[in-house]
């Protein structure tokens, strides 16, 4: 029997947030969310950082821990700018912050 040597997958780049150091910009002034209206609604924030299935999972996992959070989406743009959605009633600076404690950088 002949097995051929195991491939090993790449790492992620050296600006992942969870894998790697990442470099943190103040987002203070920046805006959280771009739909920031109360009821059940669905905010979507621009965030950079988040180069893999680890990082998606280390801000969902952030993101699920706030009260009021239904649900969380994540579409990954690794390299890119990501659209982190998350469903429910929770002030939208909450969910910033939430974001940026786990090593990603909030645009919008």
């Amino acid at each position: 029997m002949i097995t051929s040597p195991s491939r090993l997958l790449p790492m992620a780049s050296h600006s992942c947030s969870c894998c790697g150091s990442a470099s943190r910009t103040d987002t203070a002034s920046i805006p959280a969310a771009s739909d920031s209206s109360a009821g059940g609604s669905s905010p979507s924030y621009q965030v950079t950082g988040l180069t893999c299935g680890h990082c998606a999972k280390s801000v969902t996992q952030a993101l699920q821990a706030l009260p009021e959070v239904d649900d969380v989406q994540v579409d990954l743009a690794a390299g890119g700018v990501s659209t982190v959605t998350v469903t429910g009633v929770v002030p939208p600076e909450m969910v910033r912050r939430a974001i940026e404690e786990a090593g990603y950088t909030v645009l919008s």
